[in-house]
C-alpha cells in the first residue's frame, strides 16, 4: 500500500538502500542529496520502502506545491524488485491533491491526462570499453579540440574551495542566466562541501600562472557512476579547449571501469553538442506539469 510521509516520518536508512539495491545510478534521490538541495522533501513509499518516489514538496502562502530545483536533474520511481517504469505510474496515481501546482522531472515516462508531459534530454558515456575504442567513438571535432588543448602547458589541481568554482561560474556564465537564486548557490556550496567530506565527489580544475582558478568542474560519485554537475569555465580556459581536455582526462581515468559518466544534460544547443562530441547516448526523461492553482495564482506560473 503507497502511503505519504512528511519530512521528519522518513527514515533515511531504509530509503538509501532502496536506492542502492535499485541499483540507482544518479545521486538525486538519495536522502543526502535532497536533504540539501531539496530541504523538507517529502515522499510517497510503498512495502515499507520496496519502493519510493521522492517528492520535493514546498509551502508558499500557504499552498503546498512540487517543484523540480536547480542543481537536481531528475527524480521519479525506485525499487529493486518491481519495474520502476510501471511502478511509477502508481505513485503518481496516488500523489497527494493537495499539491496545487506539480512541475516535477521524472526518470521514465508517465501516460496521465492530468499532466502535461514534455521530454529532456540528458547525455551518458558507459566506460565499459578501453580509452582507445573510447577515442575513436569521438567525434573529429572533440578529438581536434582536444589534440589542440594537450599543446597548452595544463596543471589539474584539487586544492579549490568550492564558493571558488560558484564564483567563476557566476562571473563568467551564472550572471547571465535567469533563475538561478542565491540560495541556489549556498546549497550547492554546501553539497559540494558534503561531498569532498564524505567522499562522494571531488572538485577538480585549473589556475593561470598567476594562481587566477580559470576551470574548474565538480563531479558527483557514487557506486557505478560520476557526475558532471557543475562546470565552470573562463575566456581563457574556452580559448585553451581546458573542457574537452578535462573530460577526456575523466575517460582516460575511468575507461573499462564500467562506470557511467552522466553528463547532467543541457538544453542549451552548443553545451549538448559537446556531450555528444565524447560519443555519448541521448536518455530521454520527462516533465510532468499539473497546475490547480486558485485562478488568480494559475496566472503567475
Amino acid at each position: 500500500m503507497i502511503i505519504y510521509l512528511k519530512n521528519k516520518e522518513i527514515d533515511r536508512n531504509l530509503w538509501d538502500t532502496c536506492l542502492k539495491n535499485s541499483r540507482c545510478l544518479k545521486p538525486y534521490a538519495y536522502s543526502w542529496y535532497l536533504d540539501i538541495m531539496a530541504p523538507g522533501w517529502e515522499a510517497l513509499i510503498d512495502d515499507e520502502y520496496d519502493s519510493v518516489f521522492p517528492v520535493p514538496g514546498f509551502e508558499k502562502f500557504g499552498i503546498k506545491y512540487i517543484t523540480t530545483p536547480i542543481f537536481l536533474q531528475q527524480l521519479g520511481a525506485f525499487s529493486p524488485d518491481k519495474p520502476a517504469e510501471k511502478v511509477i505510474h502508481e505513485f503518481i496515481f496516488y500523489m497527494p491533491e493537495f499539491y496545487r501546482f506539480v512541475d516535477l522531472c521524472v526518470n521514465y515516462r508517465v501516460d496521465n491526462k492530468d499532466y502535461k508531459i514534455t521530454e529532456r534530454t540528458n547525455y551518458v558515456l558507459h566506460l565499459n570499453r578501453d580509452f582507445n575504442e573510447i577515442w575513436n567513438s569521438y567525434s573529429s571535432d572533440c578529438r581536434r579540440n582536444i589534440t589542440l588543448a594537450s599543446q597548452n602547458s595544463i596543471n589539474y589541481t584539487t586544492d579549490i574551495k568550492p564558493k571558488e568554482i560558484i564564483n567563476l561560474f557566476i562571473e563568467n556564465t551564472g550572471k547571465n542566466i535567469p533563475g538561478i537564486k542565491q540560495r541556489d548557490y549556498e546549497r550547492l556550496e554546501t553539497l559540494m562541501n558534503h561531498c569532498l567530506f564524505n567522499r562522494k565527489g571531488r572538485i577538480i580544475g585549473v589556475r593561470s600562472g598567476d594562481g587566477r582558478l580559470i576551470f574548474g568542474i565538480f563531479l558527483v560519485e557514487i557506486p557505478g557512476s560520476k557526475t558532471i554537475l557543475f562546470t565552470a569555465n573562463s575566456s581563457e580556459s574556452r580559448e585553451k579547449r581546458i573542457n574537452y581536455h578535462a573530460v577526456n582526462e575523466l575517460i582516460k581515468e575511468n575507461a573499462s571501469t564500467g562506470i557511467v559518466l552522466d553528463f547532467a544534460g543541457s538544453s542549451i544547443p552548443s553545451v549538448a553538442s559537446f556531450m555528444q562530441s565524447f560519443g555519448s547516448s541521448k536518455e530521454t526523461y520527462y516533465r510532468l506539469y499539473r497546475n490547480s492553482l486558485p485562478w488568480p495564482l494559475r496566472m503567475l506560473k
